[in-house]
């Protein structure tokens, strides 16, 4: 067994390369590789993805490759540039023990297109006290372009709530794609997910936590309960200023729905079969925004710098890093599966790694010469070093099948006691 042992662990970090350079950080950028262009001729989507063991780096103008505009009750000259951002996501995000990291405006992740995403307040507060937030889909929803965007006045493209040019979001059938990250290094969702956190369960939309402070008719107490007065407080509830009109009209409770306070879950995914931290887009049955629309409040994990902040997402890359190139890992999901699967002859375990390839949830099944089944592991994900336990297995010689609806590989195993 210590011999086996010895065996899995050499042949894990011999590995540890390609499954690192193919985990999800990596692979789920919108990739623009035949020069395409979109707004005002700008090279759209991702220009480049360069990694590290810690870090991955996404070149994007914020130029999506779909049409957008037009931007009514904007000035003429406020129209998207090309921003030429390299944003920098950590590959190892990690939960924040401490004092939450507040969302402030402007960016806050990034679309898997290379266009930003915004959280739900505009650049304005009451007063402008910092108090009473205005809410941006409420305020500016008029300007919003068909796939619900639109430019800053700096000229950066994008949208404070769900992108629905970027995934289908009316399919409520499959587990939505990743549609960016956040800055934290989480992945964030479409707006349906597995009901149930342990990656089982029927697919739902995700709702919301969050409600409207009902009873509410004047804004002199915060959600967390503080009382405010003088310059402070918020207006009246009125026809001027109606529930809604900020952000601090909505309040939080535990529970309500699937998602914590973050807009998020810990939870599995096709992407993530161990589990993950992820946020969620929220919309209702008619494909409506739900407040608070995408990432709320406060990140959810530790955030690094170099992203946020009026400035941010200019970072300049300062450790060897790799250029990810998709074509390899395109033309081996055409062809066939590559496995490594060790030792052979076995044990009482082997150990199976499945190269990348675009293809997920496999099926493993162990069959003897006639044909019998004798072991069965389902949803086995590439990229992914797993133990199967054979020690009931008798000795002898085996045929080790992986398969699911697109593609199949079989070969011979012997096992010895």
């Amino acid at each position: 067994m210590l011999k086996t042992a010895s065996l899995f662990l050499a042949a894990a970090l011999a590995f540890s390369p390609a499954m690192a350079q193919l985990d999800p950080s990596v692979t789920s950028w919108k990739l623009n590789t035949n020069a395409a262009t979109g707004y005002n001729n700008i090279p759209s989507d991702i220009q480049q993805v360069q990694y590290s063991d810690t870090n991955v780096y996404i070149s994007a103008t914020c130029i999506p490759g779909y049409d957008i505009g037009p931007w009514n009750n904007l000035p003429a000259t406020q129209v998207p540039v090309n921003e030429n951002f390299v944003y920098k996501i950590t590959r190892n995000p990690q939960p924040n023990p401490g004092t939450p990291v507040v969302i402030g405006g402007g960016h806050v992740g990034v679309w898997s297109n290379g266009v930003s995403i915004f959280n739900a307040q505009d650049a304005y507060s009451y007063n402008n006290q910092n108090t009473w937030h205005r809410d941006a889909v409420y305020f500016e929803g008029n300007t919003f372009d068909s796939c619900l965007g639109h430019p800053a006045p700096n000229g950066e493209y994008h949208t404070h709530l769900n992108p629905r040019c970027l995934y289908d979001d009316a399919d409520s059938t499959h587990h939505s794609p990743i549609i960016g990250y956040a800055f934290d290094g989480y992945p964030v969702y479409g707006a349906y997910a597995y009901s149930d956190t342990n990656g089982t369960g029927p697919i739902k939309r995700m709702a919301s936590s969050y409600r409207l402070r009902s009873s509410m008719t004047t804004r002199d107490t915060l959600p967390d309960g503080t009382v405010v007065t003088g310059p402070q407080a918020g207006p009246a509830v009125n026809a001027t200023y109606p529930l809604g009109y900020f952000l601090e009209d909505y309040e939080y409770v535990p529970g309500l729905g699937d998602l914590d306070e973050h807009n998020g879950r810990w939870c599995k995914t096709p992407e993530y079969p161990n589990g993950t931290y992820c946020y969620f887009m929220t919309i209702d049955a008619a494909l409506t925004a739900v407040f608070p629309y995408v990432i709320y409040s406060t990140y959810y994990g530790l955030v690094q710098p170099g992203n946020t902040g009026p400035s941010g997402g200019h970072n300049t890359i300062t450790e060897t890093v790799t250029t990810y190139d998709p074509t390899a890992v395109q033309q081996l999901s055409q062809k066939s599966i590559v496995t490594k699967v060790y030792p052979n002859p076995a044990g009482n375990y082997i150990f199976l790694y499945i190269q990348p390839v675009n293809s997920n949830n496999f099926t493993v099944t162990l069959t003897d010469e006639a044909g019998r089944l004798v072991y069965i592991k389902e949803n086995i994900q590439p990229t992914i070093t797993y133990s199967l336990d054979l020690g009931h297995v008798a000795a002898g010689m085996y045929h080790l099948n992986i398969s699911n609806t697109e593609l199949r590989h079989s070969e011979k195993i012997l096992i010895r006691k």
